[in-house]
């Protein structure tokens, strides 16, 4: 068996921010799982339908690895990536990360990974490896799927080979800090800005508030849209509050991001931002409640609902960012 030394093997609410926080703390840099969200410029709105889907994705954050870029980027960390169509290259190139004694980023479809207890394909998924056997691998996951956790060699080849939406080639990526402590408080501005200009100048009507308008007038069709509205409706509720998100549709992350924030800087435009998007935290809350309502009930009422809330969150968010991006 090949295990890293000196891993805190500690599960947080998000994937990519969990592996995040195990390489950087293995690098001796220890941030908040809000404030990694943060500098990493990871909020952001998606509204994703098409004909294969049984019903709309409603997505809280950047692309999958865009987090893990956008934070290098700030903090001025070496970001080495590798990918590969190679299963025996893809093993090596992991395998010798780990006998040299560094743990490593993989991004993989969860799908066939033995401890998940929802069987969903999701090939944006980000885990943390720190050791081996014959057998097995070892994983830092998310505190919801276990934290530190184990899965066979195989299964793991499958999820990290799997093609399909937001996968990887067999992604694997460490960071390593410069020689230089990163000045990291000195960024949070600069990460607020990028997260609230890519928020407003979103390109498309399916992305940022113009996203979260989309969803609330389209809200009160997703009962005829389900194929299977008592079980799709409750599901997308589920992905909405518990899958990684940290509740709220990764709102609550960001309330505690800014709530962290004016605790370090004095000012009014992030105190601001502090409290609106605590205010949409919460009413994201209900919108999957919501949702998850009507899929039980049949009751398009509990859509009706939701629209006026979700026009309201197009609101609340679009004035959000519109203050911080004047920080």
């Amino acid at each position: 068996m090949t295990i890293v030394k000196d891993v805190e093997a500690r599960g947080l609410r998000h994937c990519e921010t969990t592996a995040l926080g195990v390489l950087l703390r293995h690098e001796g840099l220890d941030l908040s799982e809000p404030m990694l969200f943060g500098l990493g410029s990871g909020l952001s709105f998606v509204y994703w339908d098409s004909k294969g889907m049984p019903f709309p994705f409603l997505g809280g954050r950047v692309k999958p690895f865009d987090l893990t870029r956008n934070l290098a980027a700030r903090l001025g960390l070496t970001l080495l990536v590798e990918e590969t169509t190679s299963p025996r290259r893809a093993w090596e190139n992991v395998a010798a990360l780990i006998d040299a004694g560094r743990p490593v980023g993989l991004q993989l479809d969860c799908y066939h990974l033995e401890y998940f207890r929802s069987k969903v394909h999701f090939g944006g998924h980000v885990v943390a490896m720190y050791g081996y056997d014959e057998h097995d691998v070892h994983l830092v996951d998310t505190d919801q799927q276990g934290g530190a956790v184990r899965t066979s060699r195989a299964s793991l080849a499958m999820a990290r080979a799997e093609r399909g939406p937001m996968t990887a080639r067999n992604r694997s990526f460490t960071v390593a800090l410069p020689e230089r402590p990163p000045r990291w408080q000195e960024q949070i501005i600069p990460a607020v800005r990028h997260c609230a200009d890519a928020f407003l100048a979103a390109p498309i009507a399916n992305l940022g508030h113009r996203g979260i308008e989309k969803a609330a007038k389209l809200a009160p069709t997703w009962l005829r849209r389900a194929g299977d509205p008592r079980h799709d409706l409750p599901q997308a509720a589920l992905l909405m509050e518990k899958a990684g998100t940290g509740g709220g549709l990764f709102r609550a992350l960001y309330r505690d991001f800014l709530g962290e924030c004016v605790q370090l800087i004095d000012d009014s435009g992030l105190r601001t931002g502090h409290r609106l998007y605590a205010e949409a935290a919460g009413l994201w809350t209900d919108v999957a409640a919501l949702i998850a309502k009507a899929g039980e009930s049949g009751d398009v009422g509990h859509l009706e609902q939701a629209r006026v809330v979700l026009d309201e969150l197009a609101r609340i968010e679009r004035d959000a960012m519109q203050v911080l991006r004047q920080l």
